[in-house]
């Protein structure tokens, strides 16, 4: 057997003298799923098992029979046989102790507790050995580790003395309960008895500590462990890597080599594999496991599957999995979370097809990775079918499963997953009850989400549940409370600010343009050591580039430690949301040079660069297109086709756009009509205009922007009544449409705006300014243009609307609030539409000041009349 192989049999080695049991028992990679599974050897064939059960009729009461009978019973899996044994000692009347443990044991192995605890309670005088096989079972058996420990409380009652396995199996219920304290209490009980000098019992107390205390507590116990084995490197190597020390892991297993000078084995090069923070340092791993013939093994392999999905490419996955001569329900759970990884989701499906055996663990990587790639209608019907099959449904699999209802979006649904979240009992699971928070804001139930949430008193705040609430204000466009909310917490010392959190409200201050406190953030990333955490570097530098500080943004991406494909992705889309395809192309340039794997995303952003570039590059945009397949590997998608229409279009290729379109190897979505749509509008080409939007009111709209294009097209031509049905449509079927906002900052506050809002507490001010302002810019050459009033009123109502758009309320607020001279800085969710677009640059004159505006297509600069951007209105 291999040193890391976990498969070990305490009761077998306690009731035969056998030494079965291995020291691995208590890595942290033992899984109590396989506990009491009989050995992995080839299973006996039917006519010798039935000689076998044959020959026990024949059975001299000789105990070594009896035992070895018991021993090819469970090699065989054989139930009636071990039975048959158990009835030759009743008929012998037989009462060896030593002979009961051992039918104990067999019990055990094949899963038969019932008729083991039976037999136990059946004996008259149970020993040490008797408990200690009950004991190990009890504690490895999901949910019975109470009754574990409260065997052994029974047992030293029982003026027994425990056994250096009874130890192991005692803080292995402790370990795995979470019970720190009676686990400090089997310790002292261990040093008084000597038994701390067992390896196996020393290891059990390492791994102890490493689940419940400091790490450093654990390493000092490992230091004063006399006779370590590679059980005892493998554990505090492990723990180390728990901790996310991954410098001091790699140290400890130099100093196995050499201090102990230990042949490393399979697990411990899996370990060391999730310890590997690049690319060269796992290759250097990798290649240890060939140097010693270990690269074959499954526990490697399944490690260096995890290391190369996320350092390496898809195509060392595939050859990974391909190459691996044993499989296990780990590697081909693996290979589902690899593709699901990678946005491809019929391969994933192919995969967990293929599999030939799935456990609770392959279904919840599928039903996660379908949230994953917002695949919420499937999610949800995988759960559903999980539910009907009586499958083992975890925290994990409802939490996937309320995200699913989350991204679906329908209030009613909402309400019964919630349902039966409570039915099942899982209401009271505190990252459930999150996830319900952040389900009931995705459905736009904020009044229940409200309710839900303020149930816990202030000293009961999670940070889970707060960081959903935080982020259910800012989905649904009310910053205000969100920030609120987290000034809150931060009072809160229960409350942790952790990546999660910074991360969600970086996300949100640049969301709304709140540079201030996004700064304010950073300084608490620097001063907690959040600094070299990936996520918080990849939102700090999103952060700096919405809030318009660019060289803030390249110092962030300069000082970071580590980067990946996002930290990249959103290099590139900091310029163009500033309009810089060139600059953005540059970071492409760089990206190869430097061997970074693009993905779906960069393509999508990459391409839409060449719309914004100095000069026309349509003849380099289309070589890239056409090459994502055949050298990248990545299929276009949807998304891809619509980015490459727009810079057909902005360059004036219409004729060829449109033949793009009609070659597209799969129906074109609303997305891409609508790209087509607006580049003919830019050229005015009424024969293609007409074709495109024909197409998008052929479509039957499923999703809001799909329905409020189809509407406002309705509209646009005049055709009110078909517009009124596509908007009644929505309502029916629960699909909420987020309303127009602006956001302005005004000494250190957030001041939101909608159209026609008179909700601001200096709502007469705002009014009496805008109206002036309006006065003066039609002075000075403003023409309103109400074809943007997609409503069927009168023509003087139109530009009532028309001027009361929160754009041109916000820059009204942000003109009266700040002195002479000084800029605006506004941000919109939306587009901003045409007239608040001429409306700024002619405000840009009155007022003599430059207006900063940063919408759904990036940032406008408007100063003395002029935009800076090349692709607007």
């Amino acid at each position: 057997m291999e040193s890391g192989n976990c498969s070990c049999n305490i009761g077998y080695g306690i009731a035969t003298g056998v030494d079965r049991w291995h020291p691995s028992l208590h890595c942290k990679s033992f899984n109590s799923s396989l506990f009491l599974k009989p050995p992995s050897s080839k299973p006996l064939s039917l006519s010798l098992r039935r000689n076998l059960r044959h020959a026990t009729h024949y059975l001299s009461p000789d105990s070594h029979s009896l035992i070895h009978a018991l021993h090819v019973s469970s090699r065989a899996a054989d139930t009636q046989l071990v039975k048959t044994v158990h009835a030759t000692l009743l008929k012998l009347h037989e009462h060896d102790t030593h002979l009961f443990n051992a039918l104990i044991s067999a019990y055990l192995k094949l899963r038969l507790f019932p008729h083991a605890l039976r037999l136990f309670l059946s004996l008259p005088s149970p020993n040490a050995v008797s408990y200690t096989a009950l004991i190990s079972a009890l504690s490895k058996w999901p949910n019975r580790e109470h009754h574990a420990l409260k065997l052994f409380l029974r047992m030293t009652h029982s003026h027994l003395i425990p056994n250096a396995y009874t130890y192991v199996a005692v803080l292995t219920a402790c370990t795995r309960i979470l019970h720190f304290q009676l686990g400090l209490q089997v310790h002292a009980a261990a040093l008084k008895t000597a038994h701390f000098d067992s390896t196996f019992v020393a290891n059990a107390l390492v791994s102890l500590y490493a689940n419940h205390a400091p790490f450093h507590d654990a390493l000092k116990l490992f230091n004063q462990t006399r006779h370590r084995d590679i059980a005892s490197w493998n554990t505090i190597i492990s723990a180390a890597v728990q901790e996310s020390m991954y410098d001091t892991a790699f140290r400890l297993f130099r100093d196995m080599q050499t201090t102990d000078a230990f042949r490393i084995d399979d697990f411990t090069l899996s370990i060391l594999l999730s310890a590997c923070e690049s690319l060269v340092e796992g290759q250097q791993v990798h290649a240890h496991a060939v140097k010693l013939g270990l690269e074959s093994s499954l526990n490697v392999g399944n490690g260096l599957t995890g290391f190369y999905t996320k350092f390496g490419t898809l195509e060392d996955v595939e050859w990974l999995f391909e190459e691996m001569k044993v499989r296990d329900v780990i590697t081909w759970t693996q290979m589902v979370t690899v593709y699901m990884e990678f946005g491809l989701v019929d391969l994933a499906l192919k995969v967990f097809d293929e599999m030939p055996e799935k456990n609770s663990v392959s279904y919840n990587a599928v039903l996660s990775g379908f949230c994953q790639n917002e695949e919420g209608l499937e999610a949800m019907k995988l759960f559903v079918k999980m539910v009907e099959e009586g499958l083992e449904l975890t925290d994990f699999s409802l939490t996937s499963g309320v995200h699913a209802c989350g991204l679906i979006g329908d209030p009613k649904f909402s309400k019964q997953v919630h349902g039966f979240a409570v039915k099942f009992g899982f209401g009271s699971n505190a990252c459930i009850e999150a996830a319900l928070l952040d389900m009931y804001t995705r459905c736009g139930r904020m009044v229940d989400a409200e309710k839900m949430f303020l149930r816990w008193e202030v000293e009961q705040f999670s940070s889970v549940s707060w960081t959903a609430m935080i982020c259910g204000y800012a989905r649904n466009g009310r910053p205000e409370e969100a920030i609120s909310l987290f000034h809150v917490g931060r009072s809160n010392e229960k409350v942790i600010m952790d990546e999660v959190v910074v991360t969600s409200m970086l996300g949100l201050c640049g969301t709304v343009g709140h540079h201030d406190m996004g700064k304010q953030i950073h300084g608490h990333v620097v001063k907690c050591g959040l600094g070299s955490n990936l996520e918080v570097g990849n939102a700090l530098l999103s952060m700096y580039f919405k809030c318009g500080n660019v060289d803030d943004a390249m110092k962030v991406f300069h000082d970071m430690a580590y980067t990946d494909i996002v930290t990249w992705n959103t290099l590139i889309s900091g310029n163009l949301i500033h309009r810089q395809g060139n600059r953005a192309l540059e970071v492409w340039v760089e990206m190869q040079e430097k061997n970074v794997k693009p993905d779906q995303v960069t393509f999508v952003l990459i391409i839409s660069a060449y719309r914004q570039t100095n000069s026309n590059l349509v003849d380099d945009c289309r070589s890239l297109f056409n090459s994502m397949k055949n050298v990248y590997q990545i299929e276009p998608t949807s998304m891809h086709y619509a980015s490459f229409i727009s810079v057909l279009g902005h360059w004036g290729f219409l004729q060829e756009a449109l033949e793009t379109i009609n070659k597209m190897p799969f129906q074109p979505s609303a997305l891409v009509w609508r790209v087509l749509l607006d580049a003919s509008k830019q050229h005015q080409n009424k024969m293609i205009g007409k074709w495109a939007a024909q197409n998008i009111l052929s479509f039957e709209p499923k999703d809001p922007s799909t329905f409020i294009l189809v509407s406002n097209l309705y509209s646009a031509s005049g055709r009110w009544d078909r517009s009124d049905m596509i908007r009644d449509e929505m309502r029916q079927k629960g699909i909420r449409k987020h309303p127009a906002q602006s956001w302005i900052i005004s000494e250190k506050k957030i001041h939101t705006f909608y159209p026609r809002d008179r909700s601001h507490l200096q709502e007469k001010d705002i009014y009496s300014g805008l109206e002036i302002l309006i006065l003066e810019c039609l002075k000075v050459g403003y023409e309103p243009d109400t074809s943007f009033v997609l409503h069927e009123v009168e023509e003087h109502h139109k530009e009532i609307f028309l001027f009361h758009h929160s754009a041109k309320l916000a820059a009204t607020y942000g003109i009266l609030m700040s002195k002479p001279g000084k800029p605006v800085r506004i941000v919109k969710n939306i587009l901003l539409c045409g007239d608040c677009h001429t409306f700024l640059k002619y405000a840009s004159i009155v007022t003599k000041r430059d207006i900063f505006l940063r919408d759904s297509s990036g940032f406008h600069c408007f100063s003395g009349g002029q935009c800076s951007c090349k692709d607007c209105w």
